[in-house]
């Protein structure tokens, strides 16, 4: 089977419609992101072999059902080298097509397997490790294809569901969804972030008395980063760069951006300027098209 009988029967689709393919490493969480899926309303199937896309997607012209969602791995690893033309194919054919890509840091899947106890499915009699690596080098197509990258090490099941479900709910405003994400830098980069921004530099509250074992929630926290001339000074020079950058982003059709507030630890820093940045950017609008914007906290628990 060939990914060359993709035909273009695509124009009956409604202009609505979206179909994500769930992709990623194993032990990455793609399991709880189809059943988020399916919660949320779309018609998931798991394990279809990526030449039979566009064919489902043909038959299911004139249906009722809006939203679609696959998952596609190494399980079908015959047919991963189709993945680039029936990709390329849809998206040239206007299938609104959302590819999202799960993963996760080493350490974090090889605890899950150990946790598990279930054997890696790309070890072939080597380590969970080696798996890892080899299942990595299978999949760079999709990832390279990939609208979403998610990293999932912090997350539980419970909270990565939770995130599918606000990322990929049936709403069809064209609109560019923003992630002000703050992190530390000491617990690592988040793969997911399209822009970092290392709000270092600021005044530490880590080392202010009383202020120490609050988060940057706190108003006391707040109030002391958010009251220095630096943090002034780079939120406005933020702003200038969003109302430069976004709307361009907006013109290229990007439907997701993340970004990256980062401080030593993750608790004081980053989350008052993300929270700072996030009712900045809210309401904001090109072309009559709002921003959805959502501020999440990686590290503020750790």
């Amino acid at each position: 089977m060939t990914a060359s009988n993709t035909g273009s029967s695509r124009s009956q689709s409604g202009p609505n419609q979206r179909v994500v393919i769930v992709s990623g490493v194993s032990g990455s969480g793609k399991s709880t992101a189809i059943k988020a899926l399916e919660d949320s309303g779309y018609f998931c199937i798991d394990n279809l072999p990526i030449p039979l896309l566009p064919k489902v997607l043909e038959l299911s012209a004139n249906s009722p059902v809006q939203d679609f969602a696959f998952v596609v791995d190494t399980r079908e690893l015959q047919f991963l080298a189709d993945a680039d033309e029936v990709i390329s194919k849809l998206r040239a054919e206007g299938v609104n097509l959302i590819i999202a890509f799960f993963d996760a840091d080493d350490d974090t899947l090889i605890r899950r397997y150990s946790e598990t106890r279930r054997p890696h499915p790309m070890s072939a009699g080597g380590t969970v490790r080696d798996g890892i690596s080899r299942e990595r080098e299978l999949l760079n197509t999709l990832r390279h294809h990939a609208d979403r990258v998610i990293e999932t090490s912090g997350h539980t099941p419970h909270t990565l569901k939770a995130f599918v479900k606000q990322e990929f709910a049936q709403n069809k405003e064209s609109t560019l969804q923003i992630t002000v994400l703050s992190f530390g830098y000491k617990h690592g980069l988040p793969l997911e972030c399209d822009l970092v921004f290392d709000v270092r530099f600021l005044p530490n509250p880590y080392f202010v008395e009383g202020l120490r074992e609050k988060n940057g929630l706190n108003p006391d926290v707040r109030d002391y980063v958010l009251g220095q001339n630096e943090t002034g000074e780079f939120i406005q020079i933020f702003r200038a760069v969003a109302d430069f950058m976004l709307p361009h982003y907006v013109r290229e059709q990007k439907s997701y951006l993340t970004i990256g507030i980062g401080c030593t630890g993750g608790h004081h820093r980053s989350v008052a300027v993300s929270e700072s940045l996030g009712v900045r950017l809210r309401g904001r609008a090109v072309d009559s098209q709002a921003w959805k914007v959502e501020v999440r906290h990686r590290d503020i628990e750790k």
